[in-house]
């Protein structure tokens, strides 16, 4: 792969929050041809790359609900910080979703974008502790998930935990207030056991 090639794929990788993509592609083999707006066309070796337009699996393995949220919650108060997952720094959206899951052995896409078409599409009624909440980016026009947070319960109102960049500026637990319903994309489960 040339040097040019390299960085447009780097560049095309990269997400929202300005990180490659760490999703695991489907198999060893697979390449992905990506075409720019040239239409010039750049192979991809798999491992390098993420899947679009495809539902992709995580394996939670033996972690439970709880155990994530539990977690999660002892990181409240960790400072935004864009395009990290080192809670000595601080985290942007998808960095706290990433720092919680591997804290568990599990392997998530490092940018909020690459969560679209990941585990299984969830009515917010029906969201329990444990799912991911996806929202567009501040802008709610351009519908493209932009940031995300971790369902902590949906009682009376359905309540999230993000590293925000807004007021509270870092790890916060969120209601899904207006501001929110229109940003708000889906709910999704990786899960895939709906017993909290």
């Amino acid at each position: 792969m040339s040097i040019k090639t390299g960085i447009f794929a780097l560049i095309l990788l990269t997400g929202c929050n300005g990180m490659p993509s760490e999703t695991k592609p489907l198999s060893t083999d697979t390449v992905v041809v990506v075409k720019d707006t040239a239409t010039a066309v750049a192979e991809i070796p798999a491992d390098s790359a993420h899947i679009t337009g495809q539902t992709s699996v995580i394996n939670t393995g033996a972690t439970e609900r709880i155990q994530l949220v539990q977690y999660a919650k002892t990181l409240s108060g960790v400072p935004y910080k864009y395009a990290s997952s080192d809670p000595s720094q601080g985290f942007d959206c998808s960095g706290f979703i990433t720092y919680v899951f591997n804290h568990f052995n599990i392997t998530v896409p490092r940018s909020s974008v690459d969560f679209t078409n990941v585990g299984k599409e969830i009515k917010p009624a029906e969201a329990v502790a444990g799912d991911l909440i996806l929202f567009t980016g501040t802008d709610s026009l351009v519908r493209i998930v932009g940031h995300m947070g971790i369902i902590i319960e949906n009682t009376d109102s359905l309540r999230f935990i993000h590293s925000t960049s807004g007021k509270a500026n870092g790890v916060t637990i969120t209601a899904l207030n207006n501001y929110y319903q229109g940003r708000f994309v889906k709910v999704i489960d990786i899960f895939g056991k709906r017993n909290s």
